[in-house]
């Protein structure tokens, strides 16, 4: 089997603007071995997010593509401050949480928005790391997903 080459993958996809920090802290810190990757949110554009609840404004499937969105806004970040993404190992833990009324119960199937968009970058075997996928009242500014992730560099 072929190595992944994950610079060439991203070629294909439409990576938004590595988001600014929204608060006082880093969205990007390297500790070790480890990359720390701050929430983030469903960016499209510079200061332009996909809104809503999922279960209430939004679909499941709108849910899904958000956190998918969410991961390419992710995938920008390692970019901007890594240069590569061929310096990432692997993904190591992602955390999702969904915006969404106390009755939702599909939170694992949103997240998969992201952790398939890792798969389908870093491959079957180093896309795949531990995850929680969690409900919450409410987001910042009404966002339907956060996901915050641990990369292992090489």
């Amino acid at each position: 089997m072929a190595d992944i080459n994950p610079d060439l993958i991203i070629e294909k996809l439409q990576l938004p603007p590595a988001p600014k920090p929204m608060g006082v802290y880093k969205p990007f810190l390297i500790v070790g071995n480890l990359v720390h990757v701050s929430g983030h949110g469903p960016l499209i554009a510079e200061g332009e997010f996909i809104k809503g609840r999922v279960g209430t404004d939004l679909t499941l499937e709108d849910g899904k593509n958000a956190a998918r969105q969410v991961g390419l806004a992710i995938l920008a970040t390692l970019k901007a401050n890594l240069g590569s993404l061929n310096k990432i190992d692997r993904v190591i833990k992602v955390l999702g949480m969904v915006n969404c009324p106390s009755n939702f119960e599909k939170h694992p199937y949103v997240i998969n928005g992201c952790s398939e968009l890792f798969v389908e970058v870093f491959g079957d075997e180093n896309g795949v790391g531990v995850r929680s996928a969690v409900g919450m009242g409410s987001l910042p500014d009404n966002i339907p997903v956060e996901i915050e992730v641990i990369f292992q560099l090489k």
